[in-house]
């Protein structure tokens, strides 16, 4: 594989900002790390869109909003009202969870009628469209289905987990095993995102190498750094 630098990389992370417990304060110290280290993207609350797009103004970082988080068992409505606001208050990308009760219980009208909810917000503006899987809890075949409607509904990305999915005591983020159903399935026509329990630059290079673009991460300093990332919950 190709050798990448830590500016390459840099590019392809998706810091998160998700705990609940994060103040304005501990907002700020993440805009400015991935403004100081070249992220490309600073992945917030909905309610804290406005202020980080203030935060990271005059930079090349992106911000994106999640939507339906972390559970996604908000109705398709509540999606659509929460990611028009977050376009309006700044976002330039959605990460919204997929309904995972409904896909296992088959209603797959429900899952895609819910993502076109979010899509017919974001793609008049341009805004990226990524579907969260939440594949701890799929099974190959439902991975896969879920990355078929994902893509009839036309989202952009599809990605692996919220970082707070929890199954019994195995992973609970992204798997090469995950990673690869979601990479064969979309074939290229939608982008792979992996998230969940990324935590060195080994593990996101890998992926990267595997074929995705974007890897979520809750520690982007210490991934460039090559020093292995810290905590649990939220990627």
């Amino acid at each position: 594989m190709t050798a990448r630098t830590q500016a390459d990389v840099a590019k392809t992370l998706d810091h998160a900002v998700l705990k609940p417990e994060f103040s304005r304060d501990d907002l700020a110290k993440h805009a400015a790390m991935c403004m100081a280290r070249g992220v490309g993207c600073l992945c917030v609350r909905s309610c804290d869109v406005a202020e980080a797009t203030r935060l990271v103004a005059g930079s090349p970082v992106v911000v994106a909003s999640v939507i339906g988080f972390p559970h996604g068992a908000q109705r398709p409505e509540v999606k659509a009202v929460e990611s028009r606001l977050a376009i309006a208050d700044g976002a330039r990308e959605l990460d919204m969870v997929m309904n995972v009760a409904a896909l296992k219980s088959g209603d797959e009208a429900a899952v895609r009628a819910e993502i076109t909810a979010v899509v017919a917000e974001a793609r008049p503006k341009g805004v990226v469209v990524k579907v969260i899987l939440e594949t701890c809890y799929l099974s190959p075949a439902e991975i896969a289905s879920a990355c078929r409607l994902a893509e009839s509904a036309g989202a952009d990305f599809v990605k692996t987990s919220t970082g707070f999915g929890v199954k019994g005591s195995g992973p609970t983020g992204a798997t090469p095993e995950a990673v690869k159903i979601m990479l064969d399935t979309v074939g290229g026509r939608l982008q792979v995102k992996a998230s969940g329990g990324i935590r060195t630059w080994d593990d996101a290079v890998r992926y990267l190498d595997m074929g995705c673009t974007r890897i979520g991460v809750g520690d982007a300093a210490a991934i460039l750094d090559g020093r292995p990332a810290t905590g649990s919950a939220a990627y």
